[in-house]
């Protein structure tokens, strides 16, 4: 019998588009033979199936079922496509745990745990993983710019706490940059983060569960045109993304090892990214992303590929690991 695959993409944040892109890829390469994948688009104004015509049927939240051609469908099993709240943070992770339908993520607290920079950071730190030094501010506190540069120094970058695809972050050069910087951030969180300039290297690093065992695969370097690794670089083709990185063979056992650390001290299951920045040769995290793009030129797709793995493998073992759960 083929399991019917609901793949869940879109979300209530601003990577609405980039999630279902995802969402698509996916859908595009499941193998048929065992799979029967159904889209189904969510946002904040509904919850519905698509069919092959991206004709809507509703979603049925009791159970996370619809209704087509007067058959009701049910789900073996979600795969998670959506960048950002509900998906990414673990919100609509936990309603499925609750109705007991099985997931490709992370358990929705890990999901949780890794959206939010600032406890990623403070947890991982206490087990000796290197990061920038930081400040966090939430809206509304005071704002003392003299004390974040004694802290943290110039340049400096301000980040959202709970954002991904480099939406809100800046990279702040001169005192007076700061403040219109966190005026960018707040608008994409309550909460944000102002870290250290970091110079070196930067470098991402793919772990998945696949066939039952902790995989990192291989590394990818990333060289922005741009002042950082913002979204124009990601998207927009303003960077060059090369795998393997161009990194001396230390500087690839380190970053393996932290981030496989990374991957085992949070508990993680299922498909990661993890970005790091070399200062010295020592790997920097900077942070997580558990539901990394997943389209054919994303990084991690590019990675599984440099590692002989094609999407179908890549996106068929996670389903078949969420299965044994």
């Amino acid at each position: 019998m083929k399991k019917n695959i609901a793949i869940i993409m879109g979300g209530y944040s601003t990577e609405v588009n980039i999630s279902i892109k995802s969402g698509n890829v996916v859908y595009d390469h499941l193998d048929r033979e065992k799979y029967m994948p159904y889209r189904i688009l969510i946002s904040e104004e509904k919850w519905v199936a698509l069919d092959a015509l991206n004709t809507e049927y509703s979603v049925d939240k009791n159970d996370f079922s619809f209704v087509l051609k007067g058959e009701k469908i049910l789900f073996d099993c979600v795969f998670n496509a959506i960048h950002g709240t509900p998906g990414e943070d673990g919100a609509l992770l936990a309603y499925l745990n609750l109705i007991q339908l099985k997931h490709t993520s992370a358990p929705f607290y890990q999901m949780a745990l890794t959206f939010n920079k600032r406890d990623t950071l403070s947890v991982v730190q206490a087990y000796g993983i290197k990061t920038a030094t930081a400040v966090y501010l939430n809206k509304g506190d005071a704002i003392d710019l003299d004390a974040i540069i004694s802290k943290v120094g110039l340049p400096c970058f301000i980040k959202p706490n709970k954002a991904g695809s480099s939406f809100g972050i800046s990279k702040a050069h001169t005192k007076e940059t700061i403040l219109p910087a966190i005026t960018i951030a707040f608008k994409e969180d309550t909460e944000i983060l102002i870290e250290s300039f970091l110079e070196g290297t930067e470098v991402s690093v793919g772990i998945i569960s696949f066939e039952g065992i902790t995989k990192v695969l291989p590394i990818t370097e990333i060289v922005s045109e741009n002042d950082f690794f913002d979204y124009e670089a990601k998207y927009n083709g303003k960077s060059e993304e090369i795998t393997p990185a161009r990194i001396t063979e230390k500087q690839q056992e380190k970053v393996k090892k932290a981030a496989k650390k990374i991957y085992e001290i949070l508990n993680l299951t299922g498909i990661s990214r993890s970005e790091f920045i070399f200062v010295n040769d020592e790997p920097y995290f900077l942070e997580i992303n558990m539901v990394p793009g997943l389209t054919a030129e994303s990084i991690l797709p590019q990675q599984a590929l440099a590692a002989g793995i094609s999407l179908q493998s890549l996106f068929g073992n996670a389903i078949t690991a969420a299965l044994k759960k």
